[in-house]
């Protein structure tokens, strides 16, 4: 699927999200990567085979509950 050299990570690396865009768009909340991976805004993704990675972005201090 990838044309570029040096190719872009397949849809099944670990690195897959470091593959070059083909379609962004924000408005809507998704991009296509050049592996044919949708990457979502909340860092959920959608692999070619179907398969689903949950969002796996970490939480930011502001979310972080803490003991009183």
């Amino acid at each position: 699927m990838c044309q570029h050299q040096p190719p872009c990570p397949t849809a099944e690396s670990a690195d897959r999200e470091s593959a070059r865009l083909v379609a962004h768009h924000p408005e809507q909340g998704w991009s296509l990567l050049c592996n044919g991976v949708l990457l979502f805004e909340d860092t959920g993704e959608l692999l070619p085979d179907g398969r689903i990675i949950a969002p796996h972005r970490p939480l930011g201090a502001e979310h972080v509950m803490t003991a009183a």
